[in-house]
């Protein structure tokens, strides 16, 4: 029998070959859009983690292209007679770099420093692919219940190729419990739950006011100017405070769950000395109980080059993140109302709907829920606590409709100081050896 000092060693002794992983996965720039970065990314970082869990112990290893055309690595092993069966979810894909020159390590090559371990995706989502293959390597390869294992290729992107391809193709990953490797801790060495996830809305908005571009002297002042239209459209989603302000949409509510202490979020967010925090609620308030609108991306002449031009037309893309109770349908109806509304000088506005996505909540208790908290506290040595997500992964609504039994977890190596999505992501690396010792203990003693 496996005991629990067995595992420690195994994954301790399993460290190197980890980083080893991390290096060569971190190399593949698989951002997934071609329009940033060649195809190839992907289709060399997907062969890779096909090839790695099979030699991990699974047996029927396969690609599976879903609708948005990515690639879906999907590999399993059947359950021992009466065994259950648990899938294991990670994404391959991950964020363009964001201007190498914000990066004070290099983007693509695992690059140790102050104990980290720094590259675009090290953390999000390249890490627990690493987590997950350490947790087989160490008690496979035979497994004491059934292993399937998922790793999408487009998450990044928000195109939903996996969400239609579970819908259409229900067997393939259908388990009693599903881990899904795309969350974190509270902080480095707290073992966290995350309990809900923030839904959202995306839509890229124009403003047009003019036929073309008109100089701002012989026409500045009354011709109306698409920028400051913007600008002042974009105001009216905020008050003095900075709580989203979108009419009708309820911005009021409270988390009663662990709360984040300001000066530990200030640091974490890296937030500039003398810049106050915004809202009128709490950090834990904010981040995971009301809604919040951001400005992801505008269309606007750069400093550098510009002319004396009025602006005839801008685009925004507006990212609106609501709270479990809110529906996203509702939310984007509320948003559109709101930004026609407040629309100044009759300027001509054009809303594009992106995406949607529901939010989320996980359940609290069940024995796949309370054999991995049991696990998670031995590999930590100190209990698990839970927290909600700012995030959205629309996965797990589609998991939870098309498999209404199973237990469904969020877990992973993403603790705040990762900057996942930023310039300079990392990940502890403590973080892949507890969180791949917690999920070997679990998947040997879920029964």
């Amino acid at each position: 029998m496996t005991t629990e000092a067995d595992l420690r060693a195994r994954v301790s002794g399993l460290m190197a070959q980890a980083k080893s992983d991390l290096t060569q996965l971190v190399s593949f720039k698989s951002v997934a859009d071609p329009r940033q970065f060649p195809a190839e990314g992907c289709a060399q970082t997907a062969r890779w983690v096909a090839d790695a869990f099979a030699a991990a112990g699974l047996t029927e290893v396969g690609l599976h292209e879903t609708p948005d055309g990515s690639n879906a690595v999907i590999a399993s092993k059947p359950a021992p007679p009466g065994a259950p069966t648990v899938l294991l979810y990670c994404h391959y894909d991950v964020q363009p770099p964001l201007g190498d020159d914000a990066w004070h390590t290099p983007v693509w090559t695992l690059t140790e420093k102050d104990g980290r371990w720094y590259g675009r995706g090290a953390a999000d989502c390249k890490g627990n692919i690493v987590t997950h293959l350490t947790a087989l390597r160490a008690i496979g390869p035979d497994f004491p219940i059934g292993i399937k294992v998922v790793s999408e290729g487009s998450e990044e992107q928000g195109t939903g190729g996996l969400e239609k391809f579970v819908v259409a193709n229900p067997d393939l990953l259908a388990a009693d419990a599903i881990l899904v490797a795309d969350c974190g801790n509270f902080a480095v060495g707290v073992p966290t739950f995350t309990q809900t996830l923030r839904g959202f809305v995306n839509v890229v908005i124009t403003v047009k006011t003019l036929a073309g571009p008109m100089h701002s002297g012989m026409f500045g002042g009354p011709a109306p100017d698409a920028l400051a239209a913007m600008i002042q459209l974009l105001a009216s989603l905020r008050d003095a405070e900075g709580n989203t302000t979108i009419d009708g949409l309820t911005n009021d509510q409270a988390w009663t769950g662990a709360q984040y202490p300001p000066a530990d979020f200030r640091a974490d967010a890296e937030v500039l000395d003398g810049v106050d925090l915004i809202g009128g609620g709490s950090v834990s308030d904010m981040l995971w109980a009301r809604p919040a609108l951001t400005v992801l991306g505008m269309d606007v002449p750069a400093v550098v080059g510009s002319s004396a031009a009025i602006q005839p037309s801008t685009r925004a893309r507006l990212n609106l993140r609501i709270p479990p109770g809110t529906a996203p349908e509702h939310a984007h109806e509320l948003l559109e109302r709101h930004l026609r509304a407040h629309l100044p000088w009759n300027a001509q506005l054009d809303i594009e709907l992106e995406s949607l996505g529901n939010p989320f909540v996980a359940a609290e208790h069940g024995p796949a829920r309370d054999a991995l908290a049991t696990a998670m506290a031995t590999a930590y040595g100190r209990e698990v606590t839970t927290e909600g997500q700012g995030g959205s992964i629309p996965l797990c609504n589609v998991f939870a409709e098309t498999y209404p039994k199973a237990e469904i977890m969020l877990i992973g190596v993403e603790e705040p100081k990762c900057l996942i999505h930023a310039p300079n992501e990392s990940v502890d690396p403590s973080e892949i050896e507890h969180m791949a010792l917690a999920e070997a203990l679990f998947l040997t003693s879920y029964r």
